[in-house]
């Protein structure tokens, strides 16, 4: 139950984010929703749509719910439905996500704003690229952990991807959820709703990238532990990198938000495990940060 309430509110930020933005770009737009279990997420992303009923006039936005139910479903989203203008098209279609790429090309999804929700099985290679069809794509999925969606995402075409497991704290299963899109603001938005979501849902993350598997609190200023080691892991790959640099590595490729990045720069520069150039003034992006400790730090060890 707990994963359930933080999944939900996660689909409404990101609907929040996502629908302004593709009634902007286009006139018409596709949201998709499949599900391989209970719909239960359909009829809240209907109530979101409809609080933004005076941004469709003019625009046309279809909305596809493919899951089993069968009329029960119909029913239960039929209500919601009524409540929405003449702008936007319901289509509910039984079957399970791997109908989606079907489902996709008869609503006409390709070329215009996209936005997918692939919930509760890992999608494969076909559902990943129909989903990716949009201009632009942004895909979030669910499903069961451990697992990884990263390569499977990017090779789809999803540029930028994060993504994190749900760990209940009553110890039922965990569930992985992952984030695609091409968009840096939309990525930036994701990892803003992550860690504004209800710190009391009985949840924590896990980074499936971090190799400690550390859990963190939700929280709107998160433990800095995990950040700190993919950090100095990435200087020690990659060797001096601008803060600008690290910021981006943050965003895309850990589940914090680049804004973490400075804050957790400078308990490594407080603990000297990392130095600076230049030395001193603000920590802008142009600094460039290095491994290991100041010369000055070295001689007094």
């Amino acid at each position: 139950m707990s994963t359930d309430a933080v999944l939900r509110e996660l689909l409404v930020r990101q609907l929040d984010h996502w629908l302004p933005g593709a009634m902007h770009r286009s006139r018409r737009a596709t949201l998709a929703l499949a599900y391989a279990g209970d719909p239960g997420t359909a009829e809240t992303a209907l109530r979101v749509v409809a609080e933004f009923a005076d941004r469709l006039r003019g625009r046309r936005l279809t909305v596809l719910v493919l899951a089993g139910g069968g009329p029960e479903l119909t029913a239960r989203l039929g209500a919601v439905e009524a409540t929405l203008p003449a702008d936007v098209a319901v289509h509910v279609v039984p079957g399970d996500p791997s109908r989606l790429p079907v489902t996709l090309k008869a609503a006409g999804a390709a070329g215009a704003p996209l936005l997918t929700l692939v919930d509760g099985v890992l999608p494969d290679p076909a559902v990943l690229a129909a989903a990716a069809g949009g201009r632009p794509a942004e895909l979030l999925v669910t499903g069961p952990a451990p697992a990884t969606l990263r390569p499977a995402l990017t090779a789809a075409g999803f540029p930028l991807v994060t993504e994190v497991e749900l760990v209940p704290a009553d110890g039922s299963p965990a569930r992985l959820l992952a984030f695609g899109t091409g968009l840096d603001k939309s990525l930036e938005a994701f990892k803003d709703a992550l860690w504004e979501a209800d710190e009391f849902a009985g949840v924590r993350y896990r980074d499936p990238a971090d190799p400690a598997g550390g859990l963190l609190e939700i929280a709107l200023q998160p433990e800095p532990g995990p950040l700190r080691r993919e950090l100095l892991a990435e200087l020690d790959r990659s060797g001096p990198r601008t803060v600008t640099e690290l910021r981006r590595h943050t965003l895309t490729a850990t589940v914090y938000r680049a804004a973490d990045t400075v804050r957790t720069l400078d308990t490594l520069l407080q603990a000297g495990a990392v130095r600076r150039d230049p030395e001193h003034g603000r920590l802008g992006g142009d600094v460039t940060i290095s491994p290991g400790p100041a010369p000055d730090a070295r001689s007094t060890a």
